[in-house]
């Protein structure tokens, strides 16, 4: 996606070759500058005890039930990150797949999405409020079909170049 950028863009992609934990970003100056790994902590804390310990993450719980659902907000991974610093915009990205090909596919894979990432959502808002977060979820079928309306409509908010369609692309 960096590659395809328009050449003035403000945008920021961060964490371009791997997935990052929510931990892992809070590292960088760029995020410590949305607020305190502290604050996040907190505001995730209140997210996190509204959501569910699964089935296999309760040994963990049943350790430390006091530091659970803080350690599990800053384990989480999203799959891209983008900044606009000069808007003051987070977009945080999902890529998912589906075996479907219509766009009924689309509904169902974007709300799964957005319950994924609900609580970074959530405690980034609640954390930044000076800022704007996003998350932007492509998805994809399995053999690489995207309604296209949808994702063109993604890559122009991330400032990608639309490239020229070919009568062999899998965009429904």
């Amino acid at each position: 996606m960096h590659a395809a950028q328009k050449p003035k863009s403000k945008l920021k992609f961060v964490a371009l070759h791997k997935e990052s934990n929510m931990s892992a970003l809070w590292r960088r100056e760029e995020f410590l500058r949305i607020c305190s790994k502290e604050e996040l902590a907190e505001k995730a804390q209140d997210i996190e005890v509204t959501i569910l310990v699964k089935k296999s993450q309760e040994t963990r719980y049943n350790l430390d039930p006091g530091s659970f659902f803080v350690n599990r907000f800053w384990g989480r991974r999203q799959d891209g990150v983008a900044i606009n610093e000069a808007l003051q915009i987070v977009y945080i990205l999902k890529f998912k797949r589906s075996t479907d090909r219509d766009e009924v596919f689309l509904e169902v894979k974007d709300a799964e999405a957005n319950e994924q990432y609900r609580s970074i959502i959530s405690a980034l808002k609640s954390a930044g409020p000076e800022r704007e977060f996003e998350q932007i979820n492509f998805v994809v079928g399995n053999r690489g079909s995207v309604v296209e309306s949808d994702f063109y409509t993604k890559l122009k908010k991330l400032d990608i170049q639309k490239e020229k369609k070919t009568n062999s692309s899998p965009i429904m």
